[in-house]
Formats: C-alpha cells, structure tokens, sequence
C-alpha cells in the first residue's frame, strides 16, 4: 500500500477532533478534551495557529499529525513543534508513523526550519523506541512547565508592577 498525505482543510474539522480524541484516548487523557468543532475550525483555518497533516492508505485518513512553528532565538530561525502524531490502532506496525515524521521533517527542510521538537509521555515506550530509532534525542536537562485555567488567567490579571 502506498501512503500518501494531505494537509487539512475546514470540512475535515470534525475528523481532526475524532483523531484527538482518538490519541487523547490512547493517553488516557480523554478526560482532558475540552476542544470543539467550532473552536478548531476556528484556531486551525480561521487564526491559522497549526496545521495538520493526514496520512492516507487507499484514500482513507489512517494517521494525523497537528504542528506549528515556533521559533528559537539561538538559531535565529523557525523550528517545526509536531503537537501531536496519532496512527490508528489497525494500521500500526506498518512503518506509518515514520513516514509522517519523515514527512514533517521534509516540511521542516523546505520551510527552513532550524529544527524540530515534540514531546513523549515518558510510558509510551513504543513511541520512544521510534523516536530513538530515527536519532532524535531526549532532552532529560529540560523542565516542562505550563500554566492552564485559572492559574493562567489569574497570572493574566495580576496588577503589573
């Protein structure tokens, strides 16, 4: 079978949610999915803040992979932020998973980006097995930190100095 890709478009909103849901699932995350139709469709074609790439088997969608550019100072360049890569479960073990990375690294290249980043649930070993297997390293002395919710919004009304 020979994969092809295909980027996104806004008929494919309530797809893409389906597979985040889908990889959220896997995660055991599902609980956290608090994303609609209404606000990808929104922050995806409207605010165009990421795009996604379909993976295709046979004209079906078997795999997605929803990124971003971010930037790093210290190359001076852009970088490609992959969010999130989900095959489903009855097309794995075919190499699929690689190949959108592959892909993505491709896209990396021709939009000059200095490099590319994602992260791992440190149980998914599957996934790190992968990953070490194409040469991209952990980045064990960096600390992941986030603020969500109502620590995010409190920070954000905080009187400045």
């Amino acid at each position: 079978m020979e994969l092809v890709f295909r980027f996104a478009e806004e008929r494919d909103t309530p797809l893409i949610l389906d597979f985040i849901k889908k990889l959220a699932d896997y995660e055991h995350l599902l609980d956290q999915v608090v994303a609609d139709e209404a606000t990808l469709a929104d922050q995806l074609f409207q605010k165009k803040s990421a795009q996604v790439l379909f993976a295709m088997e046979d004209g079906k969608e078997v795999g997605f992979a929803l990124f971003f550019h971010n930037f790093s100072t210290f190359l001076g360049r852009s970088g490609l932020y992959l969010e999130d890569l989900f095959v489903l479960p009855e097309y794995r073990g075919k190499g699929y998973g690689k190949a959108i990375l592959q892909k993505l690294a491709a896209i990396a290249m021709e939009r000059g980006c200095g490099r590319m980043e994602w992260w791992c649930l440190d149980w998914n070993q599957p996934s790190i097995d992968l990953y070490r297997s194409l040469g991209a390293e952990p980045m064990s002395d960096w600390t992941v930190y986030r603020l969500t919710g109502d620590t995010l919004k409190n920070l954000a009304e905080t009187p400045e100095l």
